[in-house]
């Protein structure tokens, strides 16, 4: 190790620890017995400003794996509450998690640090708060390919194999990964504190809130009007995520109350997929059984997790509790509206126009419905979208996965009215279609082979070829194809997912 009095290789504040003591409990990690490198995030470290070849190394090694704890580390499992398929648990918490404290980058940028998969906490639920390298290897997939295509994301620094096993259905090889984060507060914590009528704390954690998220809400007006304005701006956050999250077909699996940050930041991958054939019915999560988070629902799911924040936050609305009520509803009835706004942004743009047209609001909806009727890929199914504007000498050509079907023939006459329309060269709408529609995303099927290979058999190098891939969504190369292919139906027929706990 390096010597413990040089400049600290992160520079910790531990803001979370130090202002919400009441919000968590202090707690140890548990020391990996023989921890080795699953894979070590430089990009993401040079992007913090940390010194990447230092993390990378022996000395990284030692703080990822919990034998030493990073110099200025404050190590806490966070408490929160959450609504779990629709029912409410007062308390679940970090049960496998610590947070290792907030930290500032040189840039002026706040994120958190904190350890999954570091053993029990008193939060655990007879658990025993480790991870398996498949559901570590599936975070950092997934975080990285989400980043990538431009989706909020919290995004994993470092795994590492720990030289341990943990037990769920078979004995499985152990990991623990280290989250950034912008921070990891949840719907569920302030669930936590409103079960407890907590008043007070309700309080110091908005106030937290704000400062880490939100200080230019600050000062601005009295506490409810306050309280209102935060609960938007975080509503607001909520419905571009989910937006986007359509738009790249991602289903998340599990938006339990708990999994909902308010920074509007995409955590917790645990039974998460990637859509295929395009079924806004789609459910790869094992323990989904009634279709609670299906691909289309999560619109709906993410305004109903919202107004159980709003329920939370009633108690410093006033002491009218029917005004409160009514003031905190006509925020979450907005959802709807700034959803559709945020939707129709992300679909426009995936057509290749700045806007849907007003006169066929339409546009976006029908072609996905021609998807779907034709079974056909999603992310194809919009990337060839580009190789098909209207040519300069008029002709028309076949959408390949589409085929000759006489509605897909109709529809693409509308679409190139609004792209004429629009007034830009062929070459710009080009540009905006290829830069809107990645060709490459995390197949189901792949990232499964991965986790596999590196699981099973320690291989590492398909590992490395996908996040390679995932990083360059955009960038489409020969050698890749096989990874941009879809899976074959039979495969996505029987796959499900699972929460890897």
């Amino acid at each position: 190790m390096s010597d413990v009095h040089a400049t600290p290789p992160i520079p910790f504040t531990n803001d979370f620890a130090r202002e919400l003591p009441e919000a968590g409990i202090a707690w140890q990690p548990l020391a990996a017995p023989q921890p080795s490198w699953l894979h070590f995030n430089a990009p993401l470290a040079l992007e913090l400003g940390l010194d990447a070849e230092r993390l990378g190394g022996a000395d990284g090694l030692a703080w990822f794996s919990g034998q030493v704890l990073p110099p200025g580390a404050q190590p806490v499992a966070q408490a929160y509450a959450g609504h779990q398929f629709g029912g409410f648990s007062p308390q679940l918490g970090d049960g496998r998690a610590l947070l290792l404290g907030d930290a500032l980058s040189p840039s002026g940028r706040r994120y958190d640090l904190a350890f999954k998969g570091s053993g029990p906490t008193p939060f655990a639920r007879r658990g025993d708060g480790k991870a398996a390298v498949a559901p570590v290897l599936r975070e950092l997939v997934m975080g990285e390919a989400l980043h990538a295509l431009g989706v909020p994301s919290t995004r994993v620094l470092a795994a590492v194999r720990t030289g341990d096993w943990v037990r769920r259905e078979r004995t499985l090889p152990g990991a623990v990964l280290t989250r950034v984060a912008a921070s990891h507060l949840r719907v569920g914590s302030f669930e936590f504190f409103a079960a407890r009528q907590d008043r007070g704390m309700l309080s110091k954690l908005l106030a937290h809130a704000l400062r880490r998220h939100d200080a230019d809400l600050i000062g601005q007006g009295s506490e409810a009007e306050l309280v209102l304005a935060w609960l938007d701006r975080v509503q607001q956050r909520q419905a571009r995520l989910v937006a986007q999250w359509l738009g790249v077909g991602f289903i998340h699996g599990v938006m339990n109350t708990d999994n909902m940050t308010i920074s509007g930041e995409t955590i917790d991958f645990g039974p998460c997929a990637m859509l295929e054939a395009y079924e806004p019915g789609a459910v790869f999560s094992s323990i989904d059984e009634r279709g609670r988070y299906a691909y289309g629902r999560q619109p709906s799911i993410a305004q109903w997790n919202l107004a159980r924040l709003a329920e939370s936050l009633l108690p410093l609305l006033g002491e009218d509790s029917e005004r409160a009520i009514a003031e905190a509803t006509a925020v979450i009835d907005r959802f709807p509206a700034q959803f559709g706004a945020a939707w129709h942004q992300v679909f426009a743009a995936k057509l290749g126009l700045r806007r849907l047209p007003e006169d066929d609001a339409s546009l976006a909806e029908d072609f996905l419905a021609l998807l779907e009727a034709a079974e056909a890929d999603f992310t194809l199914g919009f990337h060839a979208l580009a190789e098909l504007v209207p040519r300069r000498d008029g002709t028309e050509r076949v959408h390949p996965l589409l085929l000759d079907a006489p509605a897909w023939q109709t529809w693409q006459q509308r679409w190139h009215v609004a792209l004429l329309r629009a007034g830009e060269s062929v070459e710009q709408q080009r540009e905006r279609l290829l830069s809107a529609n990645p060709w490459l995303i995390p197949r189901n099927h792949q990232v499964e082979a991965v986790l596999a290979a590196a699981s099973d058999a320690s291989d590492l190098a398909p590992l490395a070829r996908l996040l390679a891939a995932v990083r360059e969504p955009y960038s489409q190369r020969a050698d890749r194809a096989d990874l941009a292919a879809p899976a074959a139906r039979e495969f996505t027929a029987r796959y499900r997912t699972f929460c890897g706990t």
